[in-house]
C-alpha cells in the first residue's frame, strides 16, 4: 500500500510538470517572441498581464524565504526573462491601444479605477513610480551588486587559498574542500551576474517612460487624424490608456526591483528574512519601550492627532512588556527557539572546547571542599600542552580571528594520516610566568620546546641565500634554525620578491608544533593508545589479533615495537603488516628491539622511497668494511638495551666523518642517509642519535630488491682500526 502511494505521488501532475520545466521555460521564451510579432486578443492580453503581476509577486516572496542569497542563483536569468516578457507585453498593449483604442480590462481598470480617470493624476503617479524604481531602488541595488561582485571576485583567490591551506593542515577533508570551493565559485558567479542583471532593470525603466510617451503622442495623433475625435477626447482617451498600460508594466517592474534589492542586501545567516528581521528588530525590549515613550511624546505635540500616536505607543509598550517577560523566562526576548537560532551562527565560529578540536564535556557539579576528587585532579597531567604568554592570546581567540585551536586540530589530523598515530587532545592555555610573546610545548608537564613570536609581524626566512637585508628584528627560525627576520606589512612585498619565505606568527607556532609532535610521537604512544589501535584493527583483522594476543606477545611488546618505529620517523599506518611481522618473528625473540629490526625489513618497501634521490636510487654514505667488522665486535646487548662500546677517539673520528659527508648531502638538498649492515644498524643509530637526530641509518637488508645505492662517500676506518687489521691478515 505504501509503495502504491509512493508511486502515485511520484507520478502526480505537479511532479510530471516539474520534470518538464525545461520545456515550459523554452515554450515561455518562444511565446514571448511571438508577443513581439503577432497581435494578441485582449482576453489573452489580460491573462498575460495578470501572469506578469503574479510572477513578480512570487519572485518577491521567494526572495523573502531565501536563507543564503546564492541559493537563488537563477535570479539574474529569471530577471532577464521577466524583463523581456514585460517588454513584449508593452509592445502588444501598444499595438492594441493604437489600433483599437482598447487593450483589455486590466489596462482599462488601471486607467479608470487606479488613477480615478484623471490622466494628470495618472501621469504624476506614473512618473513617481518610475523615479522610485529607476533612481532609488534600481540604482541602489545595482550599486550594491556592483560592489559585492567586485569584493567577491577580489576575495576569491584568498578564499580558495584558505580552503587549500585548511585542507593541507587537515582541518577539513577533500569532500568538504570541494563543497566549499563550489560555494565560493557559486557566490562569485551570482554577484557577478547580479551586477549585469541590474542593468536590465534600469534599461526597462527607461524603456517604460519612452513607450508611454510614444503611446500618448501616437494615440493622440491617431485619435484626431484617423478616428475623428476632438483634441480633448483624444487626449483623455489615449492618455488614460497609455498611463494605465505604463502602470501595469511598472508595478511588476517595481516589485522585481525591490526583490533584487532585498536579495543583494541580504546577509547569510541561515534563516529567512522574516526570522532574521524579527530576531534583530525585537531583540532589545528596552528599545521598544523607549519607542513607545517617543510616540506618546509626538501625540502630545500641539496640532498632532493623539489617537494614532497614542494607539501605536500603547502597542509598542505592550510588546516591550511581553519581550521583557519572555527574556526573563528563556534568556531571549523571542523565546528558546529564537535563542537557539541566534546561537547557530556563533557556534560555528567559536570553540566550545577546552582542548583543541575536542568538545568539552558538560561541567560536573562542584565537589565539596576537601573531597578526594579535588585532590586527584591536582595530579592529572595533560599528555601534551601548549602554554602561551598573554601577548599571544589573540592567536587562540576565535572571536577575533584567532585560528590556533582549529589549526592544532589540523595538525593532529595530519599526523594521524601521515604517521598512523592518534595524538591525544592538545591543551592550550596561558601562562603568566612566560614572557608576553613566548610559548612552550609541554610533554607530560616537561617543557620539550619553546619559541618566541611577534604578533602583528611576519617571519621572513632566508631560504634562498639572498643578500638583501630586510628592515626588522633578526631572529632564528625555531624548527630548522634558519636565518630569519620579523618584518612588518610594508616590508613583506620586498621579502617575497627577493626569495624569502614569509609566514604569519600562527604558522610559525603550528610548524614548530608539528615537528615537535613528530619527534615526540614515540613518547605519545602509551599502552592505552596501543590497546585502542588493536581494538580498532580487531574489527577488520580478527584472525591476526586472536593469534597474536595473548599467546605470542603482550600489549607492552607491541607498544615498544611501534615506539621504535616512530622514534626513527617510520609511519605505523600499515598496522596489519606490522602485527603480522611481530606474529611471525615472536617465536624467535621477544625482545622489542629485535622484533623492530625484523619488522623494518618488511616495511622497507614503504619507507625507503622517502630517502630516494630519484626513483629507485638512494644516495647514501657507507662504511669501510673493516670499520663495519670492527664495530660489530663492539656491539653491546642487554635484555632491554643495545648500543656500541666505543673509545673516545673512535667516537670523535666517526662524528667528524659523519658530519662531513651528511653536510654535503644536506647542502645538495638530499636526505642524509647512512647504509650499513643489519647487525650494527640499530647500535650505530642509538649511539649517534643525540648528535645526528635527522640522519637516517638504514640497513642493506631493508632496501627493496630493485633499489640501487649511489655512494655519496665512505666513512674510513680510524688509524688504530686499520692497523689492528694488519696482524689479523698476517695470521690468516
Amino acid at each position: 500500500m505504501a509503495a502504491a502511494d509512493t508511486a502515485a505521488s511520484s507520478s502526480s501532475p505537479l511532479t510530471l510538470l516539474l520534470k518538464r520545466a525545461d520545456l515550459i521555460f523554452t515554450g515561455g521564451l518562444f511565446l514571448t517572441v511571438l508577443l513581439l510579432i503577432l497581435p494578441i486578443p485582449s482576453v489573452l492580453l489580460d491573462t498575460f498581464l495578470a501572469l506578469n503581476i503574479g510572477l513578480s509577486l512570487l519572485v518577491l516572496l521567494a526572495i523573502i524565504y531565501v536563507k543564503d542569497p546564492p541559493e537563488f542563483s537563477s535570479f539574474p536569468t529569471l530577471l532577464l526573462a521577466l524583463t523581456l516578457f514585460r517588454l513584449a507585453l508593452n509592445i502588444s498593449t501598444t499595438r492594441q491601444v493604437l489600433v483599437h483604442g482598447y487593450a483589455g480590462e486590466v489596462i482599462e481598470a488601471f486607467g479608470h479605477f487606479v488613477i480615478q480617470g484623471n490622466y494628470i493624476v495618472g501621469a504624476v503617479v506614473f512618473l513617481i513610480l518610475v523615479v522610485i524604481n529607476f533612481v532609488v531602488i534600481t540604482k541602489g541595488a545595482g550599486r550594491i551588486a556592483e560592489v559585492s561582485a567586485r569584493f567577491t571576485l577580489d576575495a576569491l583567490p584568498g578564499k580558495q587559498m584558505a580552503i587549500d591551506a585548511e585542507l593541507n593542515a587537515g582541518i577539513i577533508d577533500e569532500v568538504t574542500a570541494t563543497a566549499r570551493r563550489l560555494k565560493v565559485q557559486k557566490e562569485a558567479d551570482f554577484y557577478g551576474a547580479m551586477d549585469g542583471a541590474s542593468k536590465f532593470v534600469r534599461g526597462d525603466a527607461i524603456a517604460g517612460i519612452i513607450i508611454t510617451l510614444v503611446n500618448i503622442i501616437g494615440g493622440f495623433a491617431i485619435g484626431v487624424l484617423q478616428m475623428g475625435m476632438s483634441l480633448g477626447e483624444s487626449l483623455q482617451k489615449f492618455t488614460l490608456l497609455s498611463i494605465g498600460d505604463g502602470l501595469v508594466s511598472q508595478i511588476p517592474a517595481l516589485v522585481l526591483s525591490v526583490g533584487a534589492g532585498l536579495l543583494v542586501t541580504r546577509a547569510s545567516e541561515n534563516s529567512n528574512l522574516g526570522t532574521q528581521l524579527a530576531g534583530q528588530l525585537f531583540r532589545y525590549p528596552q528599545a521598544m519601550r523607549i519607542t513607545a515613550g517617543m510616540l506618546a511624546a509626538f501625540g502630545l505635540m500641539p496640532g498632532m492627532p493623539m489617537l494614532p500616536f497614542f494607539t501605536l505607543a500603547g502597542i509598542a509598550a505592550f510588546l516591550g512588556k511581553l519581550l521583557l517577560e519572555q527574556e526573563a523566562k528563556t534568556g531571549h526576548p523571542l523565546g528558546t527557539e529564537a535563542a537557539n537560532a541566534a546561537r547557530t551562527g556563533a557556534s560555528n565560529l567559536t570553540s566550545k572546547a577546552a582542548k583543541a578540536g575536542e568538545a568539552a564535556a558538560a561541567p560536573a557539579a562542584p565537589a565539596a571542599p576537601g573531597a578526594p576528587e579535588d585532590v586527584r585532579k591536582l595530579i592529572d597531567l595533560d599528555v601534551f600542552a601548549i602554554e602561551i604568554g598573554y601577548g599571544l592570546l589573540g592567536l587562540a581567540d576565535s572571536k577575533h580571528g584567532g585560528e590556533l585551536l582549529a589549526r592544532v586540530t589540523g595538525v593532529r589530523k595530519s599526523l594521524a594520516r601521515e604517521k598512523g598515530i592518534v595524538v591525544p587532545p592538545v591543551s592550550v592555555r596561558d601562562n603568566l610566568e612566560l614572557e608576553p610573546n613566548d610559548y612552550r610545548f609541554l610533554l607530560r608537564g616537561k617543557a620539550v620546546a619553546r619559541g618566541q613570536l611577534m604578533p602583528g609581524r611576519w617571519l621572513a626566512m632566508n631560504v634562498s641565500g639572498s643578500k638583501v637585508r630586510l628592515k626588522g628584528v633578526p631572529t632564528r627560525e625555531p624548527v630548522f634554525n634558519l636565518d630569519a627576520t620579523w618584518i612588518d606589512e610594508t616590508e613583506k612585498k620586498t621579502a617575497e620578491l627577493n626569495g624569502f619565505t614569509v609566514v604569519d606568527p600562527a604558522s610559525v607556532l603550528i610548524t614548530h608544533l608539528s615537528e615537535t609532535l613528530k619527534s615526540s610521537a614515540h613518547h605519545l604512544l602509551g599502552r592505552q593508545e596501543v590497546q585502542s589501535l588493536v581494538d580498532h584493527l580487531k574489527q577488520s583483522q580478527p584472525a591476526l589479533i586472536s593469534e597474536l594476543l595473548p599467546d605470542l606477545v603482550t600489549i607492552g611488546i607491541i607498544q615498544r615495537v611501534l615506539q621504535n618505529l616512530l622514534r626513527e620517523n617510520i609511519a605505523i599506518l600499515n598496522q596489519p603488516l606490522i602485527l603480522e611481522g611481530i606474529a611471525d618473528f615472536a617465536s624467535l625473540s621477544k625482545n622489542p628491539d629485535d622484533l623492530s629490526e625484523l619488522v623494518r625489513r618488511r616495511l622497507g618497501l614503504y619507507f625507503v622511497p622517502e630517502y630516494e634521490c630519484r626513483p629507485g636510487v638512494v644516495r647514501a654514505v657507507t662504511l669501510d668494511p673493516r670499520l663495519e667488522q670492527w664495530l660489530s665486535a663492539k656491539v653491546h646487548r642487554s635484555p632491554t638495551e643495545v648500543g656500541l662500546a666505543l673509545d673516545p677517539a673512535t667516537g670523535r673520528h666517526l662524528i667528524e666523518q659523519i658530519t662531513k659527508h651528511t653536510t654535503e648531502l644536506i647542502q645538495q638538498g638530499q636526505p642524509a642517509v647512512i647504509v650499513v649492515s643489519a647487525e650494527i644498524r640499530l647500535p650505530l643509530k642509538r649511539f649517534f642519535e643525540s648528535s645526528f637526530p635527522r640522519v637516517a641509518v638504514l640497513a642493506y637488508q631493508e632496501l627493496p630488491p630493485a633499489t640501487e645505492i649511489e655512494n655519496a662517500g665512505i666513512i674510513a676506518a680510524p688509524v688504530h682500526v686499520a692497523r689492528a687489521e694488519v696482524p689479523l691478515k698476517a695470521a690468516a
